[in-house]
């Protein structure tokens, strides 16, 4: 008997260490995680807006628009942004997003992908991980960017993707990512980042009727660019909130769950305890009373 309460106090000191770990855990990232938010709610508006702006003009400008990155053509080749974290500890958080690049690529490029022409872009040492060990094509060259997080980092990303696009070596780019809601939700997202997608005029609705200073094409063959830039970093800010708030809202549950252990625990040492004790008792009465015999 004495061997089975040393095995349950063990473990409730096991569980004690563990429930410690992850309460310090929910602590940092939900320190993390409010400068992850405060980034990434003041960066989406603008994003948002120049995206906005960047399809409309894209839209309403006929056949007069001749830019390389609007070019819609077959795609023959295609090349997917995935974007994890770097660590795990965060639920499905990164699994999720895994999935859904695979899902990508079965439902709109089975074909590419069995000649080998989907390409993968990881951004997050997890989406790294995981595509280089299943031997997908990956690019290797950004995949450690929330090492050192700003924007220089993810333009050379975007750059890459807008390079190959324009030399025709890819003819279509998607981002894979998680967009941030709150702490406790985060909407796993594939977002067309090339050729830059046009905005749907709804019905009724009147085209805009820009005016143009300088020429249209040298226009926006100078925002363009800028404006792609600032739409990867929106997702990158966006995908590094979420990790945040997936491996709090994660470490939290992993903290009640070990309160939920421990109690049951404790109701078992101490009934393993009182048995214990009740099985002494009844030898001490049971050798008083054959000595008294």
């Amino acid at each position: 008997m004495s061997g089975a309460l040393k095995e349950v106090r063990n473990r409730i000191k096991s569980v004690q260490s563990t429930q410690q770990i992850t309460k310090a855990m929910k602590m940092v990232s939900a320190a993390k995680l409010r400068r992850a938010q405060d980034a990434i709610i003041q960066m989406r508006p603008y994003a948002t807006k120049l995206q906005e702006m960047l399809g409309n003009i894209v839209s309403n400008a006929d056949g007069d628009l001749n830019v390389g990155l609007t070019k819609v053509r077959p795609v023959e080749k295609a090349l997917l942004i995935v974007i994890t974290s770097d660590r795990g500890l965060c639920g499905g958080y990164n699994s999720n997003i895994i999935k859904l690049a695979k899902q990508v690529i079965n439902e709109k490029y089975p074909d590419q992908f069995a000649k080998g022409n989907v390409e993968i872009l990881p951004l997050g040492k997890k989406a790294y991980e995981h595509f280089s060990k299943n031997k997908f094509k990956v690019v290797d060259q950004y995949w450690n960017i929330f090492s050192n997080l700003n924007f220089d980092n993810v333009v050379n990303a975007a750059k890459y993707a807008t390079i190959a696009f324009a030399k025709k070596e890819i003819d279509a780019v998607e981002i894979i990512y998680s967009e941030f809601k709150n702490a406790a939700t985060q909407i796993f997202t594939a977002e067309q980042f090339l050729p830059v997608k046009k905005t749907e005029n709804k019905k009724g609705e009147t085209k805009a009727d820009f005016i143009f200073e300088p020429d249209v094409n040298v226009l926006i063959e100078e925002l363009m660019p800028k404006i792609l830039n600032t739409q990867l970093y929106k997702a990158v800010l966006d995908a590094h909130a979420s990790e945040h708030g997936a491996r709090m809202t994660a470490m939290d549950k992993a903290t009640e769950n070990a309160n939920e252990l421990l109690k049951a625990l404790k109701i078992n040492y101490n009934s393993a305890r009182q048995a214990a004790i009740t099985t002494e008792l009844t030898e001490i009465v049971s050798g008083a009373a054959a000595l008294q015999g």
